[in-house]
């Protein structure tokens, strides 16, 4: 794990919003929830909206899916390279006081990928139906906060996730000559 004073100041923050939060009365309830929330964040879903639109929106459609899959072609490597790079523990693997609600799928929390391909379907959304700018960023916050909420992410996890998403996102529309 990278062992910068920033980065340890950032962690001992990190830390001490999760222990805070994992006090909380309520905080098994949130998890309850939050494991919905996460499991929207999987990636299934993404396939299907993505879909949805280039089968039902002609020309906007397949510009949509062209950009949704060059994003997450420089997100999901990105995301890897990452969190191997940096190898940074889970919440619960760091601290004692810390308990994980589910079993995450690796060792390492920075950044979430989670969060990150939400934020990609969000940018995605903002970007080509501006209508829906509410719904899509609600979701995109609502899945990092659900990784918080299930002690699998800290909050800066999240944070370089939507980071990333966004940006990865933003590389993919300028590839396209979309933005």
């Amino acid at each position: 794990m990278i062992q910068r004073p920033s980065f340890q100041r950032m962690t001992a923050a990190d830390v001490r919003a999760m222990c805070w939060l994992s006090r909380q009365p309520r905080a098994a309830r949130w998890a309850r929830a939050a494991r919905l929330v996460s499991r929207l964040g999987d990636g299934p879903l993404y396939v299907v909206l993505v879909a949805l639109v280039w089968t039902l929106l002609d020309g906007i459609g397949t510009v949509f899916a062209q950009a949704a899959a060059i994003a997450y072609v420089i997100e999901v490597p990105a995301f890897m390279l990452l969190k191997n790079l940096i190898r940074r523990p889970r919440p619960a693997d760091s601290v004692e006081a810390l308990n994980a609600f589910i079993k995450p799928a690796d060792r390492f929390s920075f950044p979430s990928g989670h969060t990150a391909a939400a934020s990609v379907m969000a940018t995605l959304i903002c970007v080509f139906f501006p209508a829906l700018v509410p719904m899509a960023v609600l979701f995109a916050l609502m899945v990092g906060a659900s990784r918080v909420l299930l002690g699998v992410h800290y909050p800066t996890d999240i944070l370089a996730g939507a980071t990333l998403g966004i940006s990865s996102t933003l590389s993919a529309l300028w590839i396209l000559g979309s933005v």
